[in-house]
């Protein structure tokens, strides 16, 4: 029987088995018949994992079990990806993202609806280019003071109440934007809203992500992401039918409207239960288990991923007491140390991992195709403002239609699987739209096969964007940090985010009366290529994993690659 076994596994594999247990009880293990029954299951997970999980753990957890319950091949969490079954996604758990996620088409509608409502407020405000740059850009150096707050404030006022913060700061703004007699005003609600709009795409996903299990944590992180592109489409549906107002009405009812689901989500989300993984954080253990209960699909599952989040905190996973003192380091102090000043390699991958793919982001241009669509559209030869906002529903509908198939397939395809597709798809999608914007702007007459292409152009991009880029963006940053660093962690993500995000809304006009619009993308194409060796080299496969155990994923990357280096 231990031949069988050995034959099964790598020699190296073996070897750590016999150094990690010794070679009589692997004996007594290989002859047990529960053992002999998933043989192949087990020599496939060691040869995944390289023995991330110790072989008698995983007896272990099935000896313990009840002798009548049936369970999938790998039940509990972080058992490994390879033998998996899929999960059904709790219900608690997919209601708790629903209702957190409602933030995020309030921040969608937001950007969405700018993008139409800029025509009219240039034309009934006479305000220049220079203006429309800065209103278009000012949310996101706002949203970059949000995000940046948002991190302390939900370690110190817990994930619920710092998303009903942000519903009542969205709330001012979208009062003060709706009212905007005079560019002054309209300004001070867009910053308002500015900094609703960082702590919503901070909080969210972070919550999303806390709520969740690992099976089921792509989908439901990949919400927020959905919902932003679900607003975006409802803003440039409430361009199309508002516009049909008169001037002085009309944009300000597309951007007033905005404030109701805020009034919506600020009594939604006190039904909704508080992260768990915050509650250990403040040594409230009897609640974040009770919470764990409600977003588990079984009892066993509750008690293993309350364990793991018992020693990701630094408490004693057999812990019984319902209330425990904590340290100030895992209530949230002192991380930006942690961080920055004395960081563990696995924490500097981590680090540099999510402020790369959050630069990414919108290094690559959306933000220039979502905010300027309009613009790029009259540029590729569309004229008239109901076929300019028509054609602008479609980027819109586009990119809500390919958010829900990533939505699908992120715990399935994996994300960097997805991430790697979606940005080759985006460098030739960019390449064909500028050369389909440039062929359209230099030519002396309408070229109707160049309108054509740079539409499709502009489709393919967002359908590729949507895919990939899109939502692992916020589904990795999120769940890669360790417990105590992850609320801060993921605010300098989301700061970047939005650096770039106002980099690009504040300067795109300014570039392309520089460098042509066809030139534009093909800038943004070659970032594009920069982005997708960036992502193959310092972004591993998170699939499957749980969020404890993903400094150990880091971890093991950058022992990979040393041991590449001492090798050459």
């Amino acid at each position: 029987m231990v031949d069988l076994f050995t034959k099964s596994l790598s020699k190296t594999t073996f070897q750590k088995l016999v150094q990690g247990i010794g070679m009589r009880k692997l004996s007594e293990l290989v002859t047990h018949k529960f053992l002999l029954s998933i043989l192949p299951k087990i020599s496939l997970c060691v040869h995944a994992s390289e023995i991330l999980y110790p072989i008698d753990d995983i007896i272990l957890s099935r000896e313990t079990m009840p002798k009548n319950t049936t369970t999938s091949p790998m039940e509990v969490e972080g058992s490994g990806e390879s033998c998996e079954t899929p999960e059904r996604i709790n219900k608690i758990a997919c209601a708790c993202a629903v209702v957190a996620s409602i933030i995020s088409i309030i921040f969608g509608y937001d950007t969405g609806v700018m993008s139409g409502a800029m025509i009219f407020i240039k034309e009934d405000l006479k305000i220049n280019d220079v203006q429309v740059e800065v209103l278009a850009g000012i949310l996101n150096i706002c949203a970059l003071v949000g995000s940046l707050a948002a991190g302390r404030t939900s370690d110190y006022i817990g994930r619920r109440y710092t998303i009903v913060l942000a519903s009542i700061i969205f709330l001012i703004g979208a009062v003060l934007m709706g009212y905007g007699p005079n560019y002054a005003v309209l300004m001070t609600g867009r910053c308002t809203a500015g900094v609703g709009v960082g702590f919503a795409l901070m909080i969210a996903p972070v919550y999303s992500a806390e709520i969740s299990s690992a099976k089921s944590r792509g989908r439901l992180t990949a919400l927020p992401e959905l919902c932003i592109s679900l607003g975006i489409l409802l803003g440039y549906v409430s361009n199309y039918l508002f516009g049909k107002f008169t001037l002085k009405l009309g944009w300000r009812l597309m951007l007033g409207v905005a404030g109701l689901p805020s009034i919506v989500l600020a009594f939604g989300i006190l039904k909704m239960p508080e992260s768990p993984r915050w509650l250990v954080m403040q040594g409230r253990l009897a609640e974040a288990k009770k919470t764990l209960l409600l977003v588990s699909n079984s009892k066993q599952e509750a008690e293993h991923r309350f364990r793991d989040i018992l020693v990701a905190a630094g408490i004693n996973k057999n812990c019984n007491e319902d209330v425990v003192k904590v340290s100030n380091t895992t209530r949230g102090e002192g991380v930006w140390k942690e961080l920055f000043l004395r960081p563990t390699p696995a924490v500097r991958r981590i680090l540099i991992a999510a402020i790369g793919i959050h630069f990414f982001e919108h290094a690559t241009g959306i933000e220039a195709v979502v905010l300027y669509s309009p613009r790029i559209f009259k540029k590729a030869g569309i004229i008239g403002k109901d076929k300019l906002l028509l054609a602008t529903v479609g980027v819109g509908l586009t990119k809500t239609v390919f958010i829900c198939v990533a939505t699908l397939f992120l715990d399935k395809a994996g994300r960097r699987r997805l991430l790697l597709t979606s940005t080759g798809g985006m460098i030739i999608a960019l390449t064909g739209l500028g050369f389909g914007l440039t062929m359209a702007e230099h030519s002396k007459e309408k070229l109707t096969w160049a309108l054509s292409f740079s539409i499709v152009a502009v489709y393919v991009f967002v359908a590729f964007f949507s895919i990939g880029l899109g939502p692992i963006t916020w589904v990795y940053s999120t769940e890669i940090f360790p417990l105590k660093l992850r609320a801060q962690g993921s605010s300098i993500g989301v700061a970047v985010n939005r650096l770039m995000n106002a980099t690009v809304s504040m300067s795109f006009i300014s570039i392309y009366k520089a460098i042509t619009i066809g030139g534009a993308f093909f800038m943004f194409a070659g970032i594009a290529v920069l982005a997708w060796i960036f992502f193959f080299f310092f972004l591993p496969e998170t699939k499957g994993r749980s969020l404890e155990e993903m400094e150990m994923v880091f971890s093991k990357t950058s022992d990979a690659s040393r041991s590449r280096n001492d090798t050459v």
